[in-house]
């Protein structure tokens, strides 16, 4: 199945999830946990139904749901296909199901709370050094380049964060090579840079807010905040 390109996900208007890195997001708030369990329990009936589930964490008062194909369709500049993690129309549909379920349960979302965290590490011998990772972080081989046609380590149950390799030119000054990329909905994301600026951070660069803006902390330690694609307005 092809992965959904952003606007097309967008125009799903799915009021109630946010596309965050690759997939779909959502958090639906509980009173306990036998209501969560309950809600959770309906979402795999109809995952049963399709064949399609979605990656679930119920929590103390929320149940957090990731949707994301496996086996998704990407087709570079030059017409070749590579299989890759991202978002399909049948995450689209079964996220739209997922929200009547909600509503069935009287269950509100809160879209603005979900989050992914990403490592990314500068490299230039990331197909080197990939299978180091791939080892010290998963234990799996099959992690490198899972679901991407990079050499990125992807732990197919979702233990740890990805880990992802940018370019580093050798030769460079040396540097932070590692850093953190935090992935938020589009309506947070000036409250969270502003809580981090007046935690003692600062803007490095913002040339691409709202979908980049890079901080760092006192000791010059960066992170990126990573806006998600807001969902189509009506009207």
């Amino acid at each position: 199945m092809d992965m959904l390109k952003s606007d097309e996900i967008a125009q799903a208007r799915l009021a109630e999830w946010r596309k965050l890195a690759q997939g779909l997001h959502a958090r639906y708030l509980v009173a306990d946990f036998g209501t969560g369990a309950r809600f959770i329990a309906a979402v795999g009936e109809e995952g049963d139904a399709i064949g399609h589930y979605p990656r679930v964490s119920l929590g103390h008062g929320y149940v957090d749901l990731k949707l994301v194909t496996a086996d998704a369709i990407y087709r570079d500049d030059e017409g070749n296909e590579h299989v890759v993690e991202w978002v399909t129309q049948q995450d689209v549909d079964l996220a739209r199901r997922i929200s009547d379920i909600a509503a069935n349960h009287n269950l509100d979302a809160d879209p603005a709370s979900v989050s992914v965290v990403e490592l990314g590490l500068d490299s230039t011998q990331s197909a080197t050094i990939a299978p180091v990772w791939a080892a010290l972080l998963t234990g799996n081989a099959d992690s490198q380049g899972h679901g991407s046609p990079s050499d990125e380590i992807r732990d197919a149950t979702g233990r740890v964060p990805n880990l992802w390799f940018g370019d580093d030119d050798e030769g460079g000054a040396p540097g932070q090579r590692f850093h953190v990329e935090v992935y938020v909905a589009p309506e947070v994301a000036e409250q969270r840079i502003a809580a981090a600026v007046a935690a003692g951070g600062i803007v490095v660069d913002d040339s691409d807010a709202p979908s980049l803006t890079v901080l760092a902390d006192q000791e010059g330690n960066k992170g990126i905040l990573c806006v998600a694609q807001p969902p189509a307005k009506t009207g």
